[in-house]
This record gives structure tokens, C-alpha cells and sequence, in this order.
């Protein structure tokens, strides 16, 4: 039976190596720790890389799996840590950097589109440094694309703050505009919403990682926008490495 894991990546998006146990360990199902940074992915953000470094040895991991608890997926052929033992695991920093900065310049891209343009997000997806959102946008006016990348990247230089906190459901769902997306993806069970601010800017459920201001971001480029059918635009993005 797997044990429930601590999120650390939850409260500290910095934590990029700390101590744990392994609580559960099946070459099938992977390995459960009773605390970890890893995201499982989520939000269309995916999940960490990393290692688990115990006994001399290390185990890399490559995926992260939710079911009824987080199970890391090791790489084919590294030793499995049993049950009981100490581990030190570390994230890839280079990978999480990048994703937690795009994943913030896309949330970053939501607030100015929303703000400027009225529109909802009806898609997302993301890599390392690029992504993409979509809207419910009828029609784009002249200079759409050059007049969105300015605005982002002008949110960029502001350096706002970027923080995240939890409120219960009611607290959350009396924000104005607190759902940008044009399908509330919220399950009814959940009572506890986690929020991701960018102050003065945008305000969304998100139970991603990010970074703690725009400037960290970086420069922005929207390097394209598409016409997904009726009523529908793609913007795709992507940052300096």
C-alpha cells in the first residue's frame, strides 16, 4: 500500500534537492516517497526529471505517474531503492528552470490577452522554453501578434511578483475573473483551491510551478498565431534559453 507523499514543490518552487524515504517501491508501479519536489505534471505543464542518489548509487527518474499516491518512474534498468531506504533526491534544474518559467510566461500571456482582448483560454500546452494557449477570439485586429508580444514583454519588465496561496473554494470562486479558462476545470470535490498571483496582472487556479516575478521570465516571443477554427486563435510563445 503506498504512503501519501509530502508536496514539497508546492510550497517551495526553489527546492531542487532534499532527504526522503522510500515508503513504497515496485518495479511495475515505481517508487513512492514519503516527501518530494517532483512535479507529476499537470495544467500542461510535464512532470520532472531527476535522480534519487541512496547507497552509492543513483536511480534516474523519467516520469512521474498520480494514481492513488505519486510514483516515480525510473529509468529502465537503474536499481530500484527498497522500501525503508534513505534518499536524497534532486531535480533537473536546467528542465524545471524552463518549464517553470514558461509556464509562468504563459499564465503571463492569459493575463494580457484577457486584459486587452477579453478573451478565455480554451487550451494550453508547454515545453521546456516554447508553448502555446488558445482562445475564444473571433476576430484579431491588425498587428495582433506584434501588439501582444510588446504587452508581454512590457508585464515582463514591470517585474511583478509572482506568488501562489490557498484559499477554500468559496474564498477562491468569489474573485472576479478567477476562471480564465472558457471551461471551469475545477471538480466540484475540490475545497481547497491553490491560486498563482501575478500581482495586478492575473489571478488563476494553477497548481503549477512558477517563477517569483516577471522579470525571471524573461523576454518573450510570440513566435505565431493561428487560426484554429471558427472563433478560436492559437498563440504560440516561446523565451530565450
Amino acid at each position: 500500500m503506498a504512503g501519501r507523499t509530502e508536496r514539497l514543490e508546492l510550497s517551495d518552487s526553489a527546492l531542487r534537492q532534499w532527504s526522503a524515504t522510500v515508503v513504497f517501491s515496485d518495479p511495475d508501479l515505481g517508487i513512492v516517497l514519503d516527501r518530494s519536489a517532483f512535479y507529476p505534471g499537470g495544467g500542461g505543464q510535464p512532470p520532472d526529471h531527476g535522480v534519487l542518489l541512496w547507497g552509492g548509487v543513483q536511480t534516474r527518474v523519467v516520469d512521474v505517474r498520480r494514481g492513488d499516491d505519486l510514483y516515480l518512474v525510473p529509468a529502465p534498468d537503474d536499481p530500484l531503492p527498497p522500501v525503508g531506504t534513505s534518499v536524497v533526491g534532486a531535480i533537473e534544474d536546467d528542465r524545471r528552470t524552463a518549464l517553470m518559467r514558461t509556464h509562468s510566461g504563459l499564465h503571463l500571456l492569459s493575463g494580457v490577452v484577457f486584459r486587452d482582448f477579453g478573451a478565455l483560454v480554451t487550451g494550453s500546452n508547454m515545453d521546456p522554453l516554447s508553448g502555446r494557449l488558445d482562445f475564444n477570439l473571433d476576430d484579431i485586429p491588425p498587428g495582433f501578434k506584434e501588439t501582444v508580444e510588446a504587452a508581454c514583454n512590457v508585464e515582463v519588465s514591470r517585474d511583478r511578483a509572482i506568488s501562489a496561496y490557498e484559499l477554500s473554494r468559496e474564498e477562491a470562486f468569489a474573485l472576479p475573473d478567477i476562471i480564465r479558462t472558457a471551461t471551469n476545470l475545477l471538480p466540484e470535490t475540490i475545497e481547497v483551491v491553490r491560486l498563482v498571483d501575478i500581482s495586478g496582472l492575473d489571478v488563476q487556479a494553477d497548481g503549477g510551478t512558477h517563477v517569483a516575478s516577471t522579470r525571471l521570465i524573461g523576454p518573450m516571443r510570440v513566435v505565431k498565431v493561428e487560426n484554429k477554427g471558427k472563433g478560436f486563435r492559437r498563440i504560440r510563445v516561446s523565451l530565450d534559453g
